[in-house]
């Protein structure tokens, strides 16, 4: 597994990780945002409208009204990203990421306005007469290359399990553990079911969840959020100022936290940004094109909430709690991933200045004095009782380290190699910083929620990611049934249903960096299309300009 996570690793670093993806990504958004005329301010209002208002349906095709397929796209946005994801940029790269979220997701509005206006366009009934749309059809039809359409979709089905899948119950499984000591696997199994129930009824009972779901987990998780920052009001200001302050510099060294440069802040900001509102990566589209609307720029503007609402509200909410309530630098007793921890030689202090220059540059995979340690490591009564190494987790040093094996203290010599233990079967756990759901749920604990806190954050994030997975197996299998038609949906839902249960018991890391490169490979070929299309957009919104004045 650890050979894995390294391997995703490096495929990330040449994908978002590099700078040319944030480029693509948001110059994409910026392009549109002018050549459209700022299409996300400018029809924002109109958006609310359409939502709330009355609109003619009689004669028009579609499986969804447009409040649904907003909430339906919506459940396949708000979910982790928005929980476990805005704490995974923070404990990245620092309070500046989340200027990098704001960024992406304004730019975002105008990308995901333009997706869907060609989504609903370009759509298709199918023998069965149900709707189906996306990029796949827009890229066939209107740039006439079935192959690429193809591909796109092929890519959809994977993005569809590593990315709306996988993440959603592993933290899930992560937080109903810690909160409501409830095993991983079980979480896995009973929502599995839960799931299957769910998918098999198509778009209509998707869109019939997703409508009820989101209003729920909406009010239960802002409630709690208001409360958290009413108490913690003195520190909003503050929290603000780290955000802006440090946007080019980078995030400084702070308690536990050891800093991240400016590149790891641009990274991770956009990186959760487009996890987030998923502006440019082609999935909620998909969504989109059910609608019951007669013009598709309509729908398009009824688009441009979601990057807001996604984004620009309920992450922003996220990153205030967590950052007004202090948790992202402290350190808290968990148990150790071992593809996140790291045995280094020598003895280091994140207190100590010139010690947390090098740990800096070492946790952010830059050259350092720092050094991986291959040896033997003496542990005692579960303690590690060797003075030359440091065992670093979760990018911060870790403190009243404990070795177990089979629930008992482990007692002898452990040899290492190259940073890693050699032998497997070890339970280590101490106190490091944390991060993904698990933070948000430890700022949601502090002051007068407590533990209720957490267990507010358990349900939440239950609501918010369960939905995510569902609106996200209709996109697999709306691209499975474009590459192998309706006979394939059936075994891609299984498919489906077991990574989902499987992804309950793997190691965090692992999933978040599947999540990363399956994210970007199948936005690239979505950003091209909709911009070699920019010319037919911007044909249909100036007409549908001229009808609304």
């Amino acid at each position: 597994m650890v050979e894995f996570n390294e391997f995703l690793k490096l495929l990330d670093s040449n994908l978002s990780g590099s700078w040319w993806f944030p480029a693509l990504l948001i110059g994409t958004g910026i392009f549109f945002t002018v050549y459209l005329n700022f299409p996300q301010f400018r029809f924002f209002r109109h958006g609310w409208r359409i939502v709330t208002g009355k609109y003619d349906q009689d004669d028009t095709k579609g499986e969804t009204t447009p409040f649904q397929a907003l909430t339906t796209a919506m459940s396949g946005a708000i979910g982790t990203g928005n929980i476990g994801g805005v704490a995974l940029a923070i404990w990245t790269g620092g309070p500046a990421a989340i200027f990098w979220m704001w960024i992406t997701a304004i730019f975002g509005m105008t990308t995901k306005f333009v997706e869907v206006t060609l989504a609903h366009k370009f759509r298709t009934t199918l023998k069965d007469g149900s709707i189906s749309g996306g990029p796949m059809y827009y890229i066939e039809q209107g740039l006439n290359m079935k192959w690429v359409a193809i591909l796109f979709s092929l890519l959809m089905m994977i993005c569809a399990i590593g990315s709306g899948n996988m993440p959603q119950i592993n933290n899930i499984a992560n937080v109903m553990e810690t909160e409501f000591s409830v095993p991983k696997l079980m979480t896995g199994l009973i929502l599995g079911g839960l799931l299957w129930v769910i998918i098999i009824g198509g778009i209509t009972r998707i869109a019939a969840v997703a409508s009820k779901i989101i209003p729920i987990m909406g009010i239960i998780y802002f409630g709690g959020a208001l409360i958290i920052l009413v108490e913690n009001y003195q520190n909003i200001i503050p929290s603000f100022n780290a955000i802006f302050t440090q946007v080019f510099t980078g995030s400084a060294a702070v308690g536990g936290f050891l800093g991240a440069s400016f590149a790891m802040s641009l990274k991770y900001g956009v990186a959760r940004g487009l996890y987030s509102n998923e502006a440019g990566q082609g999935s909620s589209p998909i969504a989109h094109a059910s609608s019951k609307t007669k013009n598709s720029v309509d729908q398009g503007v009824v688009s441009i909430l979601e990057p807001f609402i996604d984004t620009i509200v309920v992450c922003s909410v996220t990153a205030l709690v967590i950052l007004s309530s202090g948790v992202w630098t402290q350190k808290f007793e968990n148990t150790f991933d071992r593809t996140s921890m790291k045995i280094v030689a020598g003895l280091y202090n994140d207190s100590e200045a010139s010690d947390v220059e090098q740990l800096t540059r070492f946790v952010q995979g830059m050259s350092s004095t720092i050094s991986e340690y291959s040896g033997e490591i003496v542990i005692e009564g579960g303690e590690l009782v060797s003075n030359n190494v440091t065992i670093i987790h979760k990018r911060s040093v870790a403190e009243d380290i404990k070795f177990y094996r089979d629930n008992l203290p482990v007692n002898g010599t452990l040899i290492v190699d190259q940073g890693d233990l050699v032998e497997r079967g070890y339970e280590i756990t101490g106190k490091s910083l944390i991060d993904s759901a698990e933070l948000t749920a430890k700022a949601f604990s502090q002051g007068s929620l407590r533990e209720y806190g957490g267990y507010l954050v358990a349900i939440a994030l239950l609501l918010f990611a369960f939905s995510t997975a569902i609106a996200w197996c209709y996109y697999g299998d709306r691209s499975t049934a474009y590459v192998f038609g309706e006979k394939g949906v059936f075994w891609y839902r299984n498919i489906y249903v077991i990574c989902f249960i499987l992804a309950a018991v793997i190691d965090t890391e692992v999933v978040w960096n599947i999540a990363y490169v399956v994210v970007a490979l199948v936005s690239i070929p979505n950003l091209i299309a909709i911009f070699v299309l920019r010319k037919v957009m911007k044909q249909d919104v100036d007409e549908y300009q001229i009808q609304k004045t």
